[in-house]
């Protein structure tokens, strides 16, 4: 199987503050990969670097087969073939629901308003918002932006998607709306890199999780293995805080 991503030595600081102490991790082709780890660990940061959001300061980045942080690297291509969705659903106010998924196949792509519509249109019945594609992101529950968000990203149709705690802003009752969507893309084959805060989530749909703890992926391993006979005591520690809150 080939690798869709492979991050190698990745260091990346904001002034003094290094966050990403070297980083090493390969997903493969259709593989489900989740990030955990305590808030402030690097996950978010991560995601960024690879979508090229953030300039890396050491290591190197290779998206299916290509070097994307090295030098000369046309940016805007590469992140074509990447899709990122943040918990903030960033969805334009002023612009409909089909309005939002469109405006990217047809800038950045090219392609035709009447195929991008059609396009928009079977994907957003697909995750069961069709009747909402007239509607502004105002009108909308939180889970039912998070999804547009997600179809927003798909309609670039990405080799890779990030998501990044995208059910942290939601009421509980939406969550399982938006993990739904996620587990039908994972059902689909898509490759993804997820960071989350939802272990009953992970352990349901990724292939391997990887625990981060300032900087480093310190563990990974089967979401079973990880989420019960984690070998690393910095690793027993997060998810005994993580049963003691109730949230596994």
């Amino acid at each position: 199987m080939s690798e869709a991503l492979v991050v190698d030595g990745l260091h990346k600081s904001f002034g003094t503050l290094e966050v990403l102490r070297g980083v090493d991790l390969a997903v493969a082709e259709h593989e489900v990969v989740c990030l955990i780890g305590a808030s402030g660990s690097g996950k978010s940061t991560l995601l960024r670097c690879v979508n090229l959001l953030e300039p890396i300061d050491q290591g190197r980045i290779v998206v299916e087969g290509e070097e994307i942080t090295a030098p000369g690297v046309n940016v805007n291509r590469i992140r074509r073939r990447i899709g990122i969705v943040f918990q903030a659903y960033n969805l334009f106010p002023h612009m409909s629901v089909l309005r939002n998924v469109t405006l990217a196949p047809t800038l950045a792509l090219g392609t035709s308003r009447v195929q991008a519509e059609a396009e928009a249109k079977e994907l957003l019945s697909r995750f069961g918002l069709a009747d909402k594609r007239n509607d502004y992101p105002d009108s909308l529950s939180g889970g039912q932006q998070q999804r547009v968000a997600i179809v927003r990203a798909l309609a670039m149709r990405p080799d890779l998607m990030l998501l990044d705690e995208v059910t942290s802003a939601l009421d509980p009752e939406l969550v399982a709306e938006v993990l739904e969507v996620i587990r039908e893309l994972a059902a689909g084959g898509m490759t993804m890199l997820i960071a989350t805060h939802e272990m009953g989530f992970a352990r349901d749909i990724a292939n391997r999780i990887c625990f981060l703890d300032e900087g480093v992926i310190l563990e990974q391993g089967p979401p079973e293995q990880m989420l019960t006979e984690p070998k690393e005591p910095r690793t027993q520690q997060f998810l005994q805080r993580i049963i003691n809150a109730g949230r596994l």
